[in-house]
């Protein structure tokens, strides 16, 4: 027997087309209100003519707001989308698309975002939210929450809040810096889980990339030793997933070296393992914070990764990964994958 939205596209396909359009720019403005009709219009692919009627079509109907700084959502309109999210989750096929690919990728869940934040700047934003109510989920009692940097780590970070756990959380940083912008490294990404959840954290103000001599030498420090050890007893680990290019250029890594990446063709980069495209880990660096072989050890481990652009990162590392491991990413990504 046919679902209910099965015979909707079967006989008004134009209706689930007007209505996905319209999901879109509410969750659009929900993430990233206020927001201006012309930001809206270029993120979404639509011109201004046909934004400006579904705009005064959406006030109308007493979904949106428009204030001299741009467009909200009324509480109608955030019930609205709440209410609309399960029912595009089928339209869209993303429903289908979980079970796919948890059966393919071996993981213990999928979660899957609408849109591509490679085209989508927005999107990172439902990773993050998305991130944020699983770990909420999960969370009970006390926890040690380890966590990586990354400009994705930072969306899960802003989509906190205090009632994420009803224990006390202490957030430590998964691993070193490395030299990136201040804003994106493990260290700030801590500060701000904490800040936003009013818990505690800890730093790790160490280089992310060292020679083995100074491996051995740093980690006899007594407060960095701490840290390790708190690190490699987390309840849970959220973390990014690269890919390997970027990531290599990120640590400025030498020429020598990067010939190498390439040469081995590395596709994606984790906890600095470098995977090619069947899971081999083809290089790597010496890393201070947490390693691959640490993983089996965390009860709870959440990779967030999304856009298209980074599937074959994503599929490579998954080949490496715990079967403990929940997935979050977009649809960018998750149709590639499958």
């Amino acid at each position: 027997m046919y679902s209910f939205i099965e015979i909707q596209k079967r006989l008004l396909p134009d209706l689930l087309t007007v209505m996905q359009k319209r999901y879109y720019i509410l969750q659009y403005i929900s993430s990233m209100q206020p927001v201006g009709r012309r930001s809206l219009a270029g993120s979404l692919g639509l011109t201004e003519r046909v934004l400006r009627s579904e705009v005064e079509f959406l006030k109308e109907q007493k979904l949106i707001f428009i204030s001299n700084i741009g467009m909200s959502l009324t509480s109608i309109g955030q019930e609205t989308l709440r209410s609309l999210s399960n029912v595009m989750r089928e339209v869209t096929g993303i429903n289908e698309m979980e079970k796919l690919l948890h059966k393919k990728l071996n993981v213990s869940k999928v979660i899957i975002v609408a849109g591509d934040s490679d085209h989508s700047p927005w999107v990172k934003k439902e990773l993050g939210l998305a991130a944020a109510n699983c770990m909420k989920s999960l969370l009970g009692g006390n926890n040690i929450i380890a966590v990586t940097g990354g400009t994705t780590m930072a969306s899960v970070a802003e989509m906190l809040t205090p009632d994420v756990a009803d224990g006390e959380l202490l957030f430590v940083p998964a691993r070193g810096g490395i030299g990136e912008d201040v804003k994106n490294q493990a260290n700030t990404i801590c500060a701000m889980m904490a800040d936003h959840t009013a818990s505690k954290h800890r730093v790790l103000y160490v280089p992310d990339e060292v020679s083995k001599e100074m491996y051995k030498s740093i980690i006899k420090d007594p407060h960095i030793s701490e840290v390790l050890n708190l690190i490699k007893s987390a309840d849970m680990l959220v973390h990014g997933i690269g890919e390997a290019v970027t990531m290599a250029q990120r640590r400025n890594t030498n020429a020598s070296n990067m010939e190498k990446i390439e040469e081995a063709k590395a596709v994606g980069e984790a906890f600095g393992y470098y995977f090619n495209e069947a899971g081999e880990v083809v290089y790597k660096v010496e890393t201070i914070g947490i390693r691959l072989e640490n993983l089996t050890a965390v009860p709870n481990v959440i990779a967030v990764a999304g856009g298209s652009s980074k599937s074959k990162a994503i599929s490579a590392y998954l080949k490496k990964a715990p079967p403990s491991t929940i997935l979050i990413t977009d649809e960018g990504a998750a149709k590639n994958l499958i």
